[in-house]
């Protein structure tokens, strides 16, 4: 039977990262820090980027590496850094180049043992570290934990103190349940009650109460009630509402991990369409308890932006993961330890521990070669001393989520194929290129991006639709197509087109031929009704591909899943939802916007997990939830089954 569960914590090592700085680098660093200059300091420690950081994860070692050329058309895409000793010079694969100090980039140089030209690729490197910090906090709070009691079955001195009802129930008397459902037990030696936590499923009452209102509460949550709204008709207060929610925020994380995490692990897909994008939302500036307002005063002004990174599946919908990239659990005192220790904060961005963070490194005191001015520690200093009074925990970078978002799918989720559609996103782009090198090289991997103007009224948008349905029409009669299937003429049209249209080029430069992305994008033939036309263009090579088949591909290219998600967020969580205009018609109302970033993560889960098993939509000719149409589950669930696990 299921034991009770409760969420991972900080001290629990579900992800084991191994440090990639040895104890001697660390007695290095502290002497040079005194002794040279920061961009000297930065220049001797720069090989770091190169080098691996792994991990340990439910057993599993991995390694990841991930600053290289990630230009899909480019020779070095993928390979790591070389240095080309045969050659006079001895150059490198790749440079580090950028004006900034700290804000440098990843350039691809020319190979000089290969009749082959880069494309003058260059990238912003990334810490493989603290990606494998962001895997660790992302894997953190999406993990529950049985709860494992020390008890204490015999008094102090009894003759049969190492067995237990478990292994030796003959040595127990067995006095049933009590109220709550925990079974009681008597030692026949010392005459010792002791009692035993209930089964997951035999319990839902424990350390918690008005169990009755669950249900009520969670269609409240994803039905747009406000805090004090369902406070008020649930007769609860504040402090139950946020126990609530975190209570069954952990029950949709069992519910995940037995019906998404073990189906997945026994599923093989042949083809995964990815649709991902990312909503930024504003917190509510709102100072922590026991601070003095007076004493920040401008504070209120900063709006504190934050993203949430979702990821659905195009043909399902289903949504395989929604990240909000803040960190809840880091603390200021945690950053400052880690500078002082690596001595950050002379390192290059790339280098350092917690380059995903909005602070990356403490501020300190300049030292006797330092090049920093006392009024600028001073000035850095103070800024972080005024974040630290609003919501504990920092933001992160989104590049960061993107790309450990991206990197639990792939280990989530086992496909021999790999599709990606999103709008122009660079960060997104970038991190999909990292995480999926291989299968890009291997042609098992291909992006596509999805362009449409957003400026058109609804009318020029359903007029674009019926403009289409049309053309397909006449263009299907003049070609002598019996169907009036508007998906079938579409592929026709598009295959037609692709005869003579092309997402790549080829290029000569210094009598070498060379393949380059066109930046071509071919007018999808099916509009939308609430967006008209759209194009679709495609970042990888598919110069290989029969025009037969890359219309195939372009017929699924759409971003309706992720889009019908995000809105439901929009609609379904009341902090989530777009600002409202004030009457001054000047200036944003945040009204009621979420306070802290950690809740957000809580609710969008909750609302993810009844998007994809509660809540049925008609795709086609059948009404199905998201999960049924992805294969994993054969019924549809709602709340009730959440939460007692019916």
């Amino acid at each position: 039977m299921a034991k009770l569960k409760r969420l991972a914590t900080k001290e629990d090592v579900i992800v084991d990262v191994c440090t990639p700085v040895s104890d001697s680098e660390i007695e290095e660093r502290h002497k040079d820090y005194e002794e040279l200059e920061p961009r000297k300091f930065a220049f001797r420690y720069n090989p770091m980027m190169y080098l691996p950081t792994t991990f340990t994860l439910y057993g599993q070692t991995h390694s990841i590496r991930y600053n290289y050329c990630i230009n899909p058309f480019c020779h070095n895409f993928g390979k790591e850094q070389k240095k080309f000793e045969s050659i006079k010079g001895k150059p490198s694969r790749y440079k580090i180049g950028g004006s900034s100090d700290y804000q440098k980039k990843l350039i691809c140089n020319d190979n000089p043992l290969v009749e082959e030209s880069t494309h003058n690729c260059s990238v912003n490197p990334f810490s493989n570290w603290s990606i494998a910090e962001e895997i660790k906090r992302l894997v953190q709070i999406g993990s529950v934990l049985d709860i494992e009691p020390d008890y204490q079955f015999h008094k102090e001195g009894c003759a049969d103190s190492s067995s237990t009802p478990f292994k030796d129930p003959k040595n127990f008397y067995s006095h049933g349940e009590i109220k709550a459902k925990s079974h009681k037990y008597k030692c026949k030696t010392c005459n010792k009650y002791t009692n035993v936590l209930p089964t997951r499923e035999r319990s839902t009452t424990y350390h918690q109460k008005k169990n009755e209102i669950l249900p009520t509460f969670a269609r409240l949550l994803v039905g747009k009630g406000s805090v004090k709204r369902t406070c008020e008709i649930l007769q609860i207060g504040n402090s139950t509402y946020y126990h609530k929610l975190k209570w069954l925020y952990r029950r949709c994380l069992e519910f995940l991990e037995r019906y998404e995490t073990k189906p997945f692990k026994r599923m093989e897909f042949n083809e995964v369409w990815l649709n991902t994008d990312k909503m930024n939302y504003y917190l509510n500036n709102v100072i922590n308890k026991g601070q003095k307002a007076k004493k920040y005063s401008g504070l209120e002004e900063r709006q504190l932006q934050t993203y949430l990174v979702v990821t659905a599946d195009a043909s399902s919908r289903y949504v395989f993961r929604s990240d909000i990239a803040y960190d809840s659990i880091v603390t200021l005192d945690d950053l400052e330890r880690d500078t002082i220790l690596y001595k950050d904060d002379h390192l290059n961005t790339f280098c350092r521990k917690n380059d995903r963070l909005e602070w990356s490194y403490y501020p300190q005191e300049p030292t006797d070669n330092d090049t920093e001015d006392v009024g600028v520690y001073k000035y850095e200093l103070n800024k972080i001393k005024k974040r630290s009074q609003y919501v504990d925990g920092l933001h992160v970078n989104v590049g960061y989520t993107n790309t450990a978002h991206f990197w639990l799918i792939k280990n989530h989720v086992n496909a021999k194929e790999w599709r990606l559609i999103t709008d122009d996103d660079k960060s997104i782009r970038n991190a999909f290129y990292r995480v999926f090198t291989n299968e890009i090289s291997l042609s098992d991997a291909h992006h596509f991006i999805v362009r449409s103007d957003k400026t058109k009224g609804r009318e020029q948008c359903e007029m674009e639709f019926e403009d289409a349905k049309n053309h397909l029409h006449e263009w299907g009669d003049a070609k002598g197509y019996k169907t009036k299937n508007l998906r079938t003429l579409a592929a026709h049209y598009l295959e037609e087109i692709l005869h003579r249209h092309e997402f790549s080029e080829e290029k000569v430069k210094d009598g070498l031929r060379y393949r380059v992305h066109k930046d071509n994008p071919v007018e999808h033939p099916l509009a939308s009704k609430d967006r008209g036309f759209y194009t679709v263009d495609c970042m990888t090579d598919l110069s290989s591909y029969e025009p037969s088949d890359i219309a195939k591909m372009i017929m699924n290219v759409n971003d309706h899943s992720v889009n019908s998600f995000i809105q439901l967020v929009r609609r379904r969580i009341s902090s989530l939802e777009r600002p409202l205009t004030t009457a001054r018609g000047d200036k944003k109302s945040y009204i009621y916007a979420n306070l802290n970033p950690e809740y957000a993560q809580y609710m969008v889960t909750i609302l993810r997990t009844y998007y994809n098993f509660c809540k049925p939509m008609k795709l086609g000719s059948k009404k199905l939830t998201p999960a049924q149409r992805l294969g994993i589950v054969d019924k549809q669930f709602n709340f009730e089954d959440i939460i007692y696990f019916k």
